[in-house]
């Protein structure tokens, strides 16, 4: 079976940035288990891996608009430092769950003041080019309760 749209993919992975420094990979968390053609992979890796087969690998350089976005300086947000019930273990390069009127977001600290604390909700590597080696370990047809949720069941349940 190749990989088309509602159909889940198991990958082996590898993500780095252009220095080649490792951020992510399976090696430390297991297998990447992902609903095919449904964003929840980068743009440019989703069409790569479109009719892809089981045991085939691929290696791609994907620019900024094709993997995690350009950096917006709007993602970078001032709070005061009283809105942290644990200011005083606060550092810089941390990273948070921060939550907003559209829901949890992850959130680095990048400086802290004596009044405020700087945040940023871009992904770590916005606005970079990354390189992604992938192996296809499986693929099967989605179930119609993952189609219709837009994501995988693990061991057949959903966690919503």
């Amino acid at each position: 079976m190749n990989i088309e749209k509602d159909t889940v993919v198991e990958l082996d992975y590898k993500l780095m940035d252009q220095a080649g420094q490792v951020w992510e990979s399976s090696a430390e968390g297991g297998p990447w288990m992902y609903l095919h053609g449904y964003g929840e992979v980068m743009p440019g890796l989703e069409k790569e891996l479109t009719g892809k087969a089981i045991g085939q690998k691929v290696k791609v350089e994907l620019p900024p608009n094709e993997a995690y976005g350009e950096y917006e300086d709007d993602l970078r947000t001032e709070v005061p430092r009283e809105a942290f019930a644990d200011v005083e273990n606060l550092c810089e390069g941390m990273r948070l769950a921060a939550e907003s009127s559209d829901g949890v977001h992850a959130v680095v600290v990048r400086e802290i003041s004596e009044d405020t604390v700087i945040i940023d909700a871009n992904h770590p590597l916005a606005g970079q080019t990354v390189k992604v080696e992938v192996k296809v370990l499986s693929v099967r047809k989605a179930d119609d309760d993952e189609v219709a949720h837009g994501h995988v069941h693990q061991h057949g349940k959903c966690g919503e």
